[in-house]
C-alpha cells in the first residue's frame, strides 16, 4: 500500500463516529450545566471553560475532558485553589492530584475528568498558575486548524503511540499532545512532519510565532502563546531519534503496524535465559515496594534510581550494557545487563606522579601490599590492590544507602537479586526490553 491508502485506512480506524462525537457532547453539555449551577449556586465569580484535545477535537478515543474553573486574577492563589479543589470534591467525588498546581481528577458518567482551578488571563505575560496557559494552547490550535489539520493531528498522535514517543510525562519523555498540534501546524500535515524530521539533530529549533530565549533541550519548539517556554522540554533525544528513525522507515515503506503495533511474543524465562547465555552477559536488579505517591513522580523517580544504580555499577567497574524498569501496581523494579558480574580480587590503582611532594604520603599509605611494592608506569606510582567489591550484587547491597535512589524509596528495604534470581523473579517482558528486542514496527528501513 502507498502512505495516502495506509492513510485513509488508519483514519477510518480512528476518526470517531458521528454517534460517539454526538454521546461526548451531551455529556460535555451536562458536565459543564452542572459545573456552572454550582459556581452561580456558590456566589463563584469564575469562568468554566473546556480545554484540552476533546475541546480541539484533535482526540483518538475515550478522551477526557480538561474542564478548567477560570477565576479573576484579584483572587488569592490559595483561595483559588482550595475553591476550585472544593468544586472537584464536590462534584467529581474524585482524587486530588497535587503535582505542579492542585487539581481533581474523577469520572462523569464514564469518562475521566481532570477539573482544573486557574486564573483568567488576558495574556500569558505575566502567568500567575502551572496551568495559566493552557487555555490559551485551546485557542491558539482552534485558530490555525480545520477539518482535515483535526485529522493530520490524528494521524500524527496515533503514529506517535503505535512506536512508542507519545507522552510528556516522566517515564515516556516523549512528545505530548499539544506538541503533536503544534508541529502539524508547522509543517502542514502528518506526512510533512514525518519530511521535516529528516532534517533534525540535536539542538533543532522550530519556531512558528516568535523565537524566544535559547534552550538547551535536544529539541526546540518554541511556545505560540509565550515563547519564554520550550514545549517539547520533555522530549528525550532517545525519543526524538526514535521518532525520526521511525519517520524515516515509514516513508520508505507505509504500513499500518507503524500505527498499530503487534505484540511481541514473549517467550518463557528458560529460553529467556538462554539468550543471555549466548551473550555470556549477567543480570543485577533492584525492585521496591510501590510507595504512595503522585505516578509521574515515581516514574521521574525510577529514572533517577535506574541512573544512580547505573552509575554506582560503572565506578566500580562493572560496565552496564543496557538498563531498563517497569512500575506495576505493586513494585518499581530496574534490572542492569552487565558485561559480567564478577571481578577479580585485584585491581590497578595510580597514584600521583614521581616528582610531585604528594607521592611520599602515597607511597607510606601503600606499604606492604599483598598483590606487590608500588611500582612507576607512565611517570606516576602505581599500585596493585584488592578491591572493594568484587560482584555486583554486593556493590548494590553495601552501598545502597548512598545509592542516590528516588526520594520516595527507601533504600533500606530495596530487593536486589543477582543474575539467576533476577531470571527467575523478573516480569519477563522488561527481561525482553533489555534483550534489546526491536523497534515495534520491524526492522529499520
Amino acid at each position: 500500500m502507498d502512505a495516502d491508502s495506509v492513510e485513509r485506512s488508519v483514519l477510518d480506524r480512528i476518526i470517531p463516529t458521528p454517534e460517539t462525537e454526538r454521546e461526548l457532547a451531551d455529556k460535555s453539555s451536562r458536565l459543564k450545566s452542572i459545573v456552572l449551577e454550582y459556581v452561580a449556586s456558590h456566589g463563584i465569580n469564575a469562568e468554566v471553560r473546556f480545554a484540552g484535545s476533546y475541546s480541539k477535537g484533535t482526540y483518538l478515543s475515550n478522551p477526557d475532558f480538561d474542564l478548567f474553573i477560570m477565576f479573576p486574577e484579584d483572587v488569592p492563589k490559595e483561595e483559588m485553589e482550595r475553591i476550585g479543589l472544593q468544586a472537584g470534591d464536590d462534584i467529581l467525588h474524585g482524587e486530588r492530584i497535587f503535582s505542579d498546581h492542585p487539581y481533581t481528577r474523577g469520572f462523569f458518567e464514564g469518562v475521566e475528568v481532570d477539573m482544573v482551578p486557574c486564573y483568567h488571563l488576558e495574556s500569558t505575560e505575566h502567568l500567575r498558575s502551572a496551568v495559566d496557559r493552557t487555555p490559551f494552547h485551546t485557542a491558539y490550535v482552534m485558530s490555525r486548524i480545520d477539518g482535515d489539520g483535526k485529522n493530520q493531528i490524528r494521524l500524527l498522535k496515533k503514529f506517535m503511540k503505535g512506536i512508542g514517543t507519545y507522552g510528556a510525562e516522566q517515564d515516556s519523555r516523549g512528545f505530548s499532545g499539544y506538541l503533536c498540534e503544534l508541529l502539524v501546524i508547522a509543517y502542514g500535515s502528518f506526512r510533512g512532519v514525518l519530511e521535516g524530521c529528516r532534517k533534525w539533530k540535536e539542538g533543532v529549533s522550530i519556531v512558528i510565532e516568535e523565537r524566544g530565549p535559547k534552550f538547551k533541550e535536544p529539541l526546540v519548539v518554541y511556545d505560540p502563546v509565550d515563547p519564554r517556554r520550550n514545549v517539547a522540554s520533555a522530549v528525550h533525544l532517545d525519543t526524538m531519534c526514535r521518532f525520526m528513525v521511525a519517520a524515516k522507515s515509514y516513508l520508505n515503506d507505509p504500513r499500518d503496524v507503524f500505527f498499530f503495533p503487534v505484540g511481541m511474543d514473549i517467550p518463557d524465562r528458560d529460553e529467556i535465559g538462554r539468550e543471555f547465555d549466548k551473550r555470556r552477559t549477567r543480570l543485577v536488579s533492584v525492585s521496591f515496594p510501590r510507595p504512595q505517591a503522585i505516578e509521574d513522580s515515581l516514574h521521574s523517580q525510577l529514572w533517577r534510581t535506574q541512573t544512580a544504580i547505573g552509575k554506582l555499577l560503572e565506578r566500580n567497574s562493572f560496565h552496564v550494557m543496557r538498563a531498563a524498569h517497569l512500575m506495576t501496581d505493586e513494585t518499581l523494579t530496574a534490572v542492569f545487563e552487565l558485561d559480567t558480574d564478577s571481578l577479580p580480587p585485584a585491581i590497578k590503582h595510580q597514584g600521583p606522579p614521581v616528582w610531585v611532594a604528594s607521592s611520599e604520603d602515597f607511597l607510606d599509605r601503600w606499604k606492604g601490599l599483598a598483590h606487590g611494592e608500588p611500582f612507576i608506569e607512565d611517570g606516576k606510582w602505581t599500585v596493585v590492590v584488592n578491591r572493594r567489591y568484587r560482584d555486583a550484587k554486593t556493590c548494590i547491597d553495601c552501598e545502597r544507602e548512598y545509592a542516590g535512589v528516588g526520594k520516595s524509596l527507601d533504600p533500606m528495604i530495596m530487593t536486589v537479586r543477582d543474575h539467576d534470581a533476577t531470571l527467575r523473579e523478573t516480569d519477563p517482558s522488561l527481561l525482553m526490553e533489555v534483550l534489546g528486542a526491536g523497534f515495534p514496527w520491524g526492522p529499520v528501513s
